[in-house]
């Protein structure tokens, strides 16, 4: 009998503040707080499954669907590359580098080098301010816009009549191949824009994130001959190490879409996605309402996926870090995550407390599959909600 599971990450969607946060600057952050009281908020579905009945969330139900745990993160980090790595058994002890003051002369020479292109900017920016600021200059110049954020990431902006989308990766993995050591930022990202002045950026992004250092439950679950694929953008967070097949995606409700897709398809393995616009579209933009709006989307989506799944399905739902729209930084926040998990299979109202590390789900997803998990970092949850 074939089984599956469907871990979904919703990007971004913190529960509060990890005990470090101070350390972070992130001191009294709380994205799902700062969502849930908008009027445009309503989730029943996660409601009844438990999210609220999570420790330190507040606003418990009678009798939740699921089986439910807060999670903390290990490593050193509060991006969307570690977070992920972590969820998938990798524990990072460093930070990855940022840059705050733009990338030092050494970088910039080298990456002007191997691209023979000028650079312009060089700084901390906003995407859509970055085009706005430089693009004109841009396209006098033929200068490609580099710039960074306060993520671990190395972006390049570049108008698709001036520069073809293919040559822009092209640049870009030229920079993946130069940012390695201890400037191995975590993501490489290609970020085309078109049109006039404002100009617009197109969806023809493009990630290239290092090679996770240590083994993944993907490479497990692939050497193990399991089916292991990737919505939305994970298969690039991954740099689609132990991945078997990619569904890139443009929007939270596609990547539902997809998700329906894989749900009415029979395979043997992890279906592992991501749901970006939380975090993309509304927490880097500190648009409270458009978040509580996403959220309210997403839970009746699960209207349609709760009903597809199988007898030997599993499905778990988190998050990688925390992006609060209501302070007033646009950054991620050091964040503790859910963790819900659903199944016919499953335990009801089984409450896991606070759990030392995002890797547990990895675990637990590799002993779904009577994997071994001494090989990633986390421990299993399994029997704790396995029906016997």
């Amino acid at each position: 009998m074939a089984k599956r599971v469907f871990l979904i990450v919703l990007d971004s969607v913190g529960i509060g503040q990890m005990p470090d946060a101070a350390d972070w600057g992130d001191e009294g952050s709380d994205t799902l707080a700062s969502i849930r009281n908008h009027p445009d908020f309503d989730c029943p579905n996660l409601t009844k499954m438990g999210l609220f009945n999570i420790d330190g969330v507040g606003g418990k139900v009678d009798s939740p669907r699921t089986c439910y745990a807060r999670m903390r993160e290990a490593s050193k980090g509060k991006d969307t590359t570690i977070g992920h790595w972590e969820i998938a058994g990798v524990y990072s002890p460093k930070p990855l580098p940022t840059y705050p003051n733009g990338f030092p002369e050494e970088v910039i020479s080298a990456f002007e080098k191997a691209t023979g292109r000028g650079t312009l900017c060089n700084k901390p920016y906003s995407g859509t301010d970055v085009i706005r600021d430089y693009g004109e200059e841009h396209l006098k110049t033929g200068k490609l816009i580099v710039y960074t954020s306060a993520d671990s990431v190395f972006q390049i902006a570049a108008h698709e009549d001036l520069v073809p989308v293919e040559t822009l990766y092209q640049y870009c993995e030229q920079a993946r191949e130069l940012l390695q050591g201890e400037h191995g930022v975590g993501r490489v990202i290609a970020r085309p824009f078109t049109g006039e002045y404002p100009f617009q950026r197109t969806p023809r992004r493009h990630d290239y994130s290092l090679v996770p250092p240590a083994t993944t439950i993907a490479d497990v679950m692939k050497a193990a001959g399991l089916d292991v694929i990737s919505v939305g953008k994970i298969y690039d967070i991954f740099a689609g190490k132990g991945f078997t097949e990619s569904h890139p995606t443009t929007s939270n409700e596609n990547g539902m879409d997809t998700t329906m897709v894989m749900a009415n398809r029979d395979f043997n393995g992890l279906c592992f996605i991501n749901l970006v616009d939380f975090d993309m579209v509304y927490g880097h933009r500190n648009n409270v309402e458009g978040y509580a709006r996403a959220m309210t989307a997403f839970d009746k989506r699960l209207d349609e996926l709760l009903p597809l799944l199988r007898e030997d399905d599993l499905l778990i739902i988190t998050a990688d870090h925390g992006c609060d729209p209501a302070t007033p930084s646009t950054d991620h926040s050091r964040e503790c995550t859910p963790m819900l998990a659903y199944g016919k299979k499953i335990k009801q109202g089984v409450n896991l407390g606070t759990r030392d590390t995002f890797a547990d789900i990895g675990a637990t997803v590799l002993e779904w599959f009577d994997l071994p998990t001494d090989g990633v970092f986390g421990t299993s949850f399994l029997k704790e909600i396995k029906n016997a």
